[in-house]
């Protein structure tokens, strides 16, 4: 994997663009939100702490060197004490660095400028990511092929680089949904990527993004009805009916079907309409009304 490249050496001390101080009110956009984009080195710090007088200047210095690299943002303990508090600050001056949202790495103490420099170098993006970041704007622009490069460039250096499994896995959804299930299955169950993974594998798996043509549906739709009203325990039928109701949106329909699988035999082919019951209440989100309801009957069918 490739680091990030040599780190400048110090720059001004007074430079505001890169220098944040951050109360209660503006963490949440100005570390939270901005570290989804750009590392932010949050320095808990307060004016009586003298190993903070001499950390604090390296880390300014440090930040406008980098010109945008990461921001600094410095919080007074003693005006946000919740902040202290909420990321466990025992003691200062404590330094903690955060990507995609949260908290990656920490340190606590007045450390030198090459301990300092080694913990900024682990923050940053590596060259793995800094491709698939750049995929990432190129499939926004509508740019597939020069996207899928780079998301298969990122996965060359990291096989397993969450954002690239997840980007190209958009991009061979729309005609390889086996392959794309395959990259899905390999981001990190410890990264915050692995939400937007198993919601992607929800759709692929439900149907959602590649549904028959239409002139198709009126006659699996009868067959599969034929098949279950002939034989009502042929739960093979009636799951692929579920399944291809869901895959048309006809999300209340399918999960009646699926619900009726699970009710004469839970474990049939795996388990096979439990699944498929959990890959839409992922599609429609855990605050819906037919999740809510349906998740509710799924667990008297299993626990009666």
């Amino acid at each position: 994997m490739s680091g990030p490249g040599p780190l400048p050496t110090l720059g001004r001390m007074d430079d505001p663009r890169f220098l944040l101080d951050v109360g209660p009110e503006a963490f949440e956009t100005e570390v939270i939100e901005r570290s989804a984009t750009t590392p932010v080195v949050v320095d808990f710090w307060a004016p009586w702490c003298g190993p903070c007088r001499s950390l604090g200047p390296l880390l300014e210095g440090l930040a406008a060197s980098f010109e945008g690299a990461f921001v600094l943002a410095r919080v007074n303990v003693d005006e946000a004490p919740d902040l202290a508090q909420r990321y466990g600050v025992r003691g200062i001056p404590a330094v903690l660095g955060f990507r995609d949202g949260r908290p990656v790495s920490q340190f606590v103490g007045a450390q030198p400028e090459p301990a300092v420099r080694a913990f900024l170098e682990g923050l940053l993006p590596t060259a793995e990511e800094r491709l698939a970041e750049e995929g990432e704007e190129l499939a926004a622009a509508g740019h597939a092929n020069a996207a899928e490069e780079r998301f298969r460039a990122a996965l060359a250096g990291d096989a397993r680089q969450p954002r690239a499994l997840l980007g190209l896995a958009r991009i061979l959804a729309e005609h390889d949904a086996g392959a794309a299930l395959e990259l899905l299955e390999r981001v990190p169950p410890t990264e915050p990527w692995v939400g937007k993974a198993e919601h992607l594998a929800a759709e692929l798996r439900s149907g959602r993004l590649a549904p028959a043509p239409a002139d198709e549906a009126g006659a699996d739709e009868e067959a599969l009805r034929r098949r279950v009203a002939e034989a009502p325990d042929d739960l093979g039928a009636r799951i692929a009916l579920g399944r291809w109701l869901g895959a048309r949106e006809r999300t209340e329909e399918a999960l009646e079907e699926l619900l009726a699988a699970v009710k004469r035999d839970p474990g049939f082919d795996d388990a096979a309409a439990r699944k498929a019951m959990l890959d839409l209440f992922e599609v429609l989100g855990g605050e819906h009304p037919l999740t809510q309801r349906f998740r509710a009957e799924l667990a008297r069918a299993l626990f009666r």
